[in-house]
Parts: structure tokens; sequence; C-alpha cells
């Protein structure tokens, strides 16, 4: 839409004489304001998100995997094979052959179920967030040695150094009944992968020692797969599949862990609508100062009409006094969101540094939360601010354009 001179210079003017006018003037700061600080939230707090989203869907990646394979029979025959076969396919970074099931720690009479997930020693190393993870020992189980998730170490008071006995629900036949099976494992390393529900149960060994412990010599019971873009979920199954042939199941990321993804979408949608209400309420003051403004320049406009001006004329120029308010407040609010989002460890760094803020937890979150910004929600926030504020003119404008000016000068 393009406006004439003449409309801006009315429009100005307007919006010169509205700050003249207190309570008109009140209600149109507070709605600049409004739309400012609701755009500069929702860029915040949808950015602070996807930096939150994006570190949990990686250690939920590291500490499973991108894809897991698994054979329709029960456990992989002749696995190094097939992980030749997968780390040649197109896309794929590394597989790694995994032995996994349940068992039962013991230490001193404390007793708590795990879940043993038997790698080989250079891949538990090199496997993304577990290996790095080591806060106690070393990332190297030599024979025979485990490591235990950190909640887990606690559970049952011990640590590097120590000894834990496995007991596997599975028993051995015997002429006297099922004996059960029970080995005890030294303790070489304590892992934290900052997800309290895995690090509870997780006990790491060498796959050598898992084959023999749930009795699967020369086996694996899955395969897992690290690829380069994990998001395309649809290419990471066609091209696994393709490798693996018939009787085999490739389980992505995602169906592995459903809910949490379903969870974290809901909570996403959720949280952009509310936030959108602040914006909202921001353009129904708008409304409210533009109505005010109609009201009390009434006289003016009818002065207009009868000068020559037309309705088209008088609704632009009430559109462009309006929008004014939500435009400057949105893009005031989005170089704010911006910078803030940019800056916001820095902003924590730099409180936490003040006489005693560091013991205030409030603070120290703030110096550790990430953020992504997601350009593309950036232009959708931008562009539903001004869409919201712009709209909020409509009905002013066209109350204005509306006006009868005989009235108007007969009760001005």
């Amino acid at each position: 839409m393009i406006f004439t001179p003449f409309e801006r210079m009315v429009a100005f003017r307007y919006l010169r004489a509205r700050r003249q006018e207190g309570t008109v003037s009140v209600i149109a700061g507070f709605s600049f304001v409004g739309v400012a600080l609701g755009v500069a939230t929702l860029i915040i707090v949808m950015s602070v998100m996807n930096g939150f989203r994006a570190q949990l869907v990686a250690r939920i990646q590291g500490i499973g995997a991108h894809a897991s394979i698994t054979r329709d029979g029960g456990a992989i025959p002749q696995y190094p094979i097939l992980v030749e076969k997968l780390a040649a396919t197109p896309g794929v970074v590394m597989a790694m052959p995994v032995v996994e099931g349940q068992a039962m720690a013991t230490v001193n009479g404390r007793a708590t179920g795990v879940k043993v997930r038997g790698l080989l020693p250079e891949d538990f190393k090199r496997r993304p967030i577990v290996g790095s993870s080591v806060i106690r020992g070393l990332p190297d189980l030599g024979d025979d040695g485990v490591a235990l998730g950190f909640g887990l170490s606690r559970t049952l008071g011990i640590s590097v150094g120590g000894e834990v006995t496995l007991i596997s629900p599975k028993g051995t036949p015997t002429p006297f009944g099922t004996m059960l099976r029970r080995k005890s494992f030294p303790v070489y390393a304590v892992v934290d992968v900052r997800m309290p529900d895995q690090d509870a149960a997780s006990l790491y060994m060498p796959l050598g020692a898992a084959q023999s412990f749930f009795r699967l010599p020369e086996q694996a019971t899955a395969i897992d797969v690290f690829v380069q873009n994990p998001q395309d979920v649809t290419a990471l199954h066609a091209s696994l599949s393709a490798a693996v042939g018939p009787g085999y199941r490739v389980t992505d990321w995602r169906q592995a862990n459903g809910s949490l993804v379903t969870a974290l979408g809901v909570e996403r949608v959720a949280m952009f609508i509310v936030l959108t209400l602040i914006i909202l309420v921001a353009s129904f003051n708008i409304i409210s100062s533009m109505v005010m403004l109609v009201r009390g320049k009434s006289a003016a406009i009818a002065i207009l009409r009868t000068m020559g001006a037309a309705q088209r004329s008088i609704l632009r120029v009430f559109l462009l006094a309006g929008a004014s308010i939500g435009a400057f407040g949105t893009l005031i609010g989005f170089g704010l969101g911006l910078v803030l989002t940019l800056n916001v460890q820095a902003i924590g760094a730099a409180l936490s540094s003040l006489p005693g803020a560091a013991n205030i937890p409030m603070i120290a979150f703030l110096t550790g939360l990430p953020a992504i910004i997601d350009w593309g929600e950036v232009m959708l926030v931008l562009g539903l601010g001004l869409f919201l504020s712009i709209g909020a003119t409509i009905y002013p404008a066209l109350r204005a354009a509306r006006l009868d000016p005989v009235e108007a000068l007969r009760h001005g």
C-alpha cells in the first residue's frame, strides 16, 4: 500500500496530536511496549527451547543411537559382516555391535535392577555423550571392567575401585534345577550423562564380557548406527533397510523415544500460542487508543471530509497512524529479542559476578542457558507481530472513514 504525501502528513500530525493527549498517549505507550516485549519474549523463549531441545535430543541420540538394527528371530549372528555393510552405507558415520540385557546388580546387600549394555572398548570411548561423560576413572573398561551410571553408583554406594555383582534373570539349567548366573566385575569408571533416568540404571561392560554373561557367543542383540543427518528419518530408514535386507528391523531414535518427542512438539506449540497472546493483548490496546483518537478527533475528520478528503484517504491515514505503533514496537522487540538471545549466557555470567549472586540458583541457571536462533521462527514471529498490529488498526480506521461529517460537526 502506497501512501500519498498528504496522507503521511496528516497521519504524523495525528501522532503528534496524540502525544499531547494524556490518556491516549498512555494507552499508545503501553501498546508500543506490549508489542515490543511480546515479540522479544517470543523470540527469546523459542530460541531457548530450541537450545534445550537440541541438547536433549543430542543426549538421547548419544546414549541410544540414531538407529538400531535388530533381528526378528532374536540375536544377530555373524554381526561383523553386517557392521561392515552398514558402515559402508552412504551417510553412515559409524556402526557398532551391542549386547543389551537386564540384570540384578548387588553390592553389600544393596540390590537394584540395571540395564546392561555391552560395547567394544573402542566403541565405548568414541560413542557420543557416553565416552565423554566419564567423571571418575578412565574410559577404558579393559576385558572385564564395568562403568556405572552416576545415579546407579550412588544407589549401590560404590565407586571406582569397587566390585559389583551381576545376577542374570535367566538361570543355567542343571540336574538339580535352575541355578542363577552371577559374576562379579570391577568398577573402572562412573559415567554422568545428565539424564537421571539413564544414570540410575545404566551399566556398561566390554562386549566379550556381556556375550559371556548373557550366553550369546559371537552374537549381538543389536547394531547401533550413527548417521550424518539423524533428522532425516525417511532417508535413514530407506538406506539402512536396503543395507541389511529382509529379516531385520530398523528402529530410529524418534520411534524409540516417541512419547518424549511428542511431548517436546506439543510443548513447543503450546508455548508459542501462549506467548502470542502477549502480542494479541497489546494489539487490543492499539484498538483502544485508536478508537479514542477517532472519537476525540471526529470534528477534525469531519472538516477534512468537507474539504474533499475521500473515505479511502481517511482510512489510509488512520491505518498508517495505528500501524506505525505496531510496526515500531515489532521492530524494537525484534532487535531486543536478538540481542538478549545472543548474549543470554554473557548476561548470566555478568550477574553471577555480583556479590552474593553466585549462590542464587536462577542466576547460575542463566550462565548455562542454551539458545539456538531459528531464523524461520524469528521471521514468523516478526510477521505475526506486524500482522496483529496492523490488523488491530482496521476497525478504528473503518470507523473513522465512515464517520458522517454532518453528525460529527453537530455534536463536535
